[in-house]
């Protein structure tokens, strides 16, 4: 996983000010939200881009998209999860 929890929070708590929650329960609730709230389409580049290590060219590449494409289905997927992680 690319930076592990830590490229996770620095990418999808940015901004966040409320309480902090211990690591293991962050990741609970972020799996939960990757698998329940996003899109499959989403939900693939995300785990691509994170847990696989991949970069925003490889997944277009693989998927045969352009990368701007994968850069805001990305985008979205980090706001969707930023929006429910706030609950």
């Amino acid at each position: 996983m690319k930076g592990g929890i830590t490229g996770l929070k620095r990418t999808l708590y940015e901004g966040y000010e409320g309480p902090r929650l211990p690591p293991q329960i962050q990741m609970q609730r972020i799996r939960r939200v990757i698998e329940k709230e996003l899109t499959d389409k989403q939900r693939e580049i995300l785990l691509a881009y994170y847990f696989q290590d991949k970069n925003i060219p490889q997944i277009a590449a693989e998927r045969g998209i352009h990368k701007s494409s994968v850069s805001r289905c990305l985008s979205r997927a980090e706001k969707r999860v930023r929006r429910c992680l706030k609950y």
